[in-house]
């Protein structure tokens, strides 16, 4: 383990933390979350603009997601998703419930060893995690594949790695179309390594799509304070100019293989892209003395939506979009 990572990898503790508060108390449902709540029993206590940045990270994610695979089904297109730093996400499991979904060939989870050994534990002390993997699952300490879905311990600033990981344990296919999401994972990398590894995709599939949720705005005093508090829990951002602005968060990626590329930051996600009855919902949930404060959180963050190697790729910019 590098330095530093152990800070990282709390990181993960803290989202789960986060989103099970919020799913507590009704921001939206995820009956998945619980099976990797990792030693947490009691809820910690969010602050309300906490709670609607994550609804309106997860919701927004989420609806990117379902965005790409209704694309692919409609042309009738088997396609891969890769959940890099995948932490105790539930995603393949709240897919697996949505009855209409087709088309998913592979689906992996990766992160550090030290997160997936604790992932697969919960996964095996919960039978009903395993029934929706089939019958073909093969087991190590920290790493699980079954037909579909592929748990895998990997270093991401190691391009040797993920090769191997992905093409042969995961056996991916570089032909087919294949989403990439990265939630507050590339800024913990080095430029260097971020772009070796954008680089390395782009390179490696014919078709891809990248999904990154992350920090942007990063250089004035709300974010020079952001950078402070995960300072003081030994997380070192270390590709601040990428979050620099929103064309910054572009340039990554184009400079990297990526043809197109969209950025949104999330307080006009909140304000214009997630759906009016749905942003009515949760205000009711907590009453917010102060709005900027929720104004002020969600215009340091953002989505990023970049795109290589498809035929028909306004069309894609078009439809994966808000």
């Amino acid at each position: 383990m590098i330095a530093g990572d152990e800070g990282v990898i709390r990181t993960n503790d803290d989202a789960t933390n986060c989103k099970r508060y919020a799913i507590e108390v009704g921001y939206w449902k995820d009956p998945f979350i619980e099976c990797f709540h990792s030693g947490f029993n009691k809820f910690e206590r969010k602050t309300p603009e906490i709670n609607r940045g994550y609804f309106a990270r997860v919701f927004s994610i989420n609806y990117l997601i379902m965005k790409f695979i209704r694309f692919m089904n409609k042309q009738r297109q088997s396609f891969q998703i890769v959940n890099l730093g995948s932490g105790f996400d539930t995603l393949y499991w709240k897919l697996k419930a949505i009855e209409k979904i087709d088309g998913i060939k592979s689906f992996v989870d990766v992160d550090m060893p030290e997160v997936t050994m604790k992932k697969l534990h919960q996964m095996r002390m919960r039978p009903q995690m395993l029934s929706h993997l089939g019958d073909d699952i093969k087991y190590s300490s920290m790493e699980l594949h079954s037909n579909e879905y592929h748990l895998v311990a990997a270093d991401l600033r190691s391009t040797k790695e993920m090769r191997k990981k992905l093409f042969t344990e995961c056996q991916l296919d570089k032909s087919l179309p294949t989403l990439f999401l990265a939630e507050c994972v590339l800024i913990y990398m080095t430029v260097d390594e971020s772009n070796s590894l954008l680089s390395w995709i782009s390179s490696s599939f014919d078709e891809c799509i990248f999904i990154n949720y992350e920090q942007v705005n990063i250089f004035d005093r709300f974010g020079e304070i952001m950078i402070e508090n995960l300072r003081q829990r030994n997380c070192e951002l270390l590709d601040l100019e990428s979050c620099k602005n929103l064309e910054a968060q572009c340039s990554r990626f184009q400079n990297n293989g990526w043809e197109n590329c969209n950025a949104w930051d999330m307080n006009t996600i909140y304000k214009q892209g997630i759906p009016r009855h749905e942003i009515e919902r949760i205000e009711k949930i907590e009453f917010l003395d102060e709005e900027n404060l929720l104004e002020q959180l969600l215009k340091h963050y953002c989505l990023v939506v970049a795109i290589h190697g498809f035929k028909n790729a306004s069309e894609i910019v078009e439809e994966i979009s808000f």
